[in-house]
């Protein structure tokens, strides 16, 4: 039996009919009160055997019964919202898959990267070294970084009331680029914009699509300043690739999967909490490997 044929099947059991958009509502409200109570007695199961251990042994069978009842609920609410539970169930394994397995989800983890059709001048450096160093004054700490010797981009202050080491977020599109293949902002730093199309160039490596890389490295920071600057984290939480998946579902990136942006997300900020600890250093970045990483910083920096 498939899901459809389930969710046919238990609809023609359902006693209370009716949707949600009907004046009286109980046609819904049933179904959603109905899946609360019996994950409430899943629960209760659980704590039985807790406390009794082996020796419930018909724990098994309660915790089928139980979840056949969730499921039927969860077929009740499907049908009463007319909605397939074949598409709903296909929906979530893509989503699980896209979050947690490396190489499923929409794209290889190996995916082509986004610039392979361009001259080598408009593409991202396949293996760059970004030297970072701060510079103190009464007018407080810079972050300047330099490329092959030259200064890239502007010196950076952390642009808050508190030192909260934001000026060095440049690392998290140094990551971005390096694990995802992308990065509008390190494109322009490093002049390799893809002016050979100008659609491309317009859309893919121009202003709007800069600003939403910004906002995204602001949108993380925020929330890796409340989890302890993702020291110690291997995941990040689904609501914020979520959001990041929505801010950037025009653009090219959106072939990334949630599992490549976190990846993305921690390698950022494990090379970021090192530059913290050292004040200086160097970031290799190997689009081929998909990796950011950190190396110990030289004896003298410009």
């Amino acid at each position: 039996m498939n899901f459809r044929e389930y969710q046919l099947e238990a609809q023609r059991t359902d006693q209370v009919p009716g949707t949600r958009t009907q004046e009286a509502g109980a046609g819904i409200m049933v179904p959603l009160l109905g899946l609360a109570g019996e994950a409430g007695t899943l629960l209760t199961e659980y704590k039985k055997w807790l406390r009794e251990g082996s020796s419930y042994q018909i724990f098994k069978e309660r915790v089928t019964e139980e979840l056949g009842d969730i499921l039927w609920y969860v077929a009740n609410i499907a049908s009463k919202e007319e909605l397939d539970l074949d598409v709903i169930a296909a929906e979530n394994l893509r989503k699980a898959k896209s979050r947690w397995l490396p190489s499923e989800g929409g794209q290889p983890e190996r995916m082509r990267l986004f610039d392979e059709a361009f001259p080598r001048s408009e593409q991202l450096p396949r293996r760059f070294q970004v030297e970072f160093g701060e510079d103190v004054s009464a007018g407080g700490v810079k972050v300047k970084m330099h490329m092959n010797g030259q200064p890239l981009g502007n010196e950076l202050t952390d642009n808050a009331y508190e030192s909260d080491g934001y000026r060095y977020h440049d690392v998290f599109h140094l990551a971005y680029a390096a694990v995802l293949g992308w990065s509008p902002v390190i494109r322009k730093l490093m002049g390799c914009k893809r002016k050979s199309d100008p659609g491309i160039d317009q859309v893919e490596d121009g202003g709007r699509a800069t600003a939403i890389e910004e906002g995204i490295s602001a949108l993380v920071f925020g929330y890796a300043h409340d989890h302890a600057y993702l020291e110690g984290v291997d995941h990040v939480d689904y609501g914020i690739l979520r959001t990041i998946k929505q801010l950037t579902s025009h653009l090219e990136v959106r072939a990334c999967s949630e599992h490549q942006w976190q990846d993305a997300i921690l390698q950022g900020f494990c090379a970021w909490r090192q530059l913290q600890s050292h004040r200086k250093g160097i970031l290799i970045g190997d689009l081929s490997m998909r990796r950011l990483e950190f190396a110990q910083p030289p004896r003298s920096i410009h």
